[in-house]
């Protein structure tokens, strides 16, 4: 088994705690890190599990976890949790996985799951729409796509996206939320297999060849797995369409890093808005975009 094997790779450092008297990782822990990697899996799927499985009417159950051992690791190694859906029967999920430090394999795993009825157990089809969705991940295929447009067709979306990240987590109020620019702005959201929004973001018109980017948001579950980024570059690229030479946002400073990372430079001391520290950040237009 090779690290390259695996779309999906999670990386986890070994904590004392999980280490016993032989100072080698206690080997109970190994599925608890199967299982971290099952979470990054979904996430990889463009699936936020709980509402992803509402929707597929269903819901997955362990039914066999075995770990074979290769080699030991240890405190404060770096390691990555493969996984892949190796196989789909009837109403099982078949998953291989591999914990590698390095390019080093140390331990390899199955999981089999079945897809059941929620509340009886009693096991069900697995519907065609998670079949399709697992073999073209695993084909390197694209599994959520960005849209832009109006309001009138992705105001729903957005403010679905809008309403759980902003008003229900971060407790902004929903007046606060939603002001008229919503009805001229181009908005951008991200779906997944099952239609379901991930997250958004809006681009204005702030002057004169100058946009202006925000309400960008990224559902709890699907936070760090490129979403925000995919968001961003859409809205860039409306930008650049209709001629904009700069590009600013308001960042929460939380964000801060991730905003710089894609090329946004902080402009100005940091204010307060809406209750939360916020800098202004600013990207001019591209020279390959001029």
């Amino acid at each position: 088994m090779k690290r390259s094997d695996f779309r999906c790779l999670t990386r986890l450092r070994v904590r004392w705690a999980e280490v016993d008297m032989q100072k080698i990782v206690f080997n109970a822990h190994y599925l608890m890190y199967f299982d971290t990697a099952i979470a990054d899996y979904w996430r990889a799927l463009g699936l936020p599990y709980e509402a992803a499985m509402q929707a597929l009417g269903g819901d997955l159950y362990v039914r066999k976890a075995s770990v074979e051992y290769h080699a030991s690791a240890r405190a404060d190694d770096t390691l990555e949790i493969g996984l892949r859906c190796a196989r789909v029967g009837h109403s099982s999920l078949v998953f291989t996985g591999g914990v590698f430090r390095g390019e080093q394999f140390l331990v390899g795993g199955e999981l089999i799951y079945v897809f059941a009825d929620p509340a009886t157990q009693t096991a069900r089809r697995v519907p065609d729409a998670l079949r399709n969705l697992l073999a073209d991940f695993e084909a390197g295929k694209p599994v959520v796509r960005v849209a832009t447009g109006a309001w009138s067709t992705l105001g729903a979306a957005a403010s679905a996206v809008r309403t759980e990240v902003f008003v229900a987590e971060q407790g902004i109020r929903a007046e606060d939320e939603w002001d008229v620019d919503d009805a001229t702005a181009v908005h951008a959201v991200v779906f997944n297999r099952l239609e379901q929004p991930l997250a958004t973001g809006r681009l204005l018109q702030h002057a004169t060849g100058v946009g202006r980017i925000g309400r960008m948001a990224v559902i709890r579950a699907m936070r760090g797995s490129g979403l925000g980024a995919r968001v961003l570059r859409a809205l860039l690229d409306a930008a650049w369409a209709r001629g904009d030479q700069e590009v600013i946002l308001h960042a929460q400073r939380s964000a801060e890093a991730f905003y710089r990372r894609l090329g946004f430079v902080p402009r100005g001391a940091a204010f307060e808005e809406v209750g939360i520290e916020h800098i202004e950040m600013a990207m001019p237009r591209p020279p390959a975009q001029a």
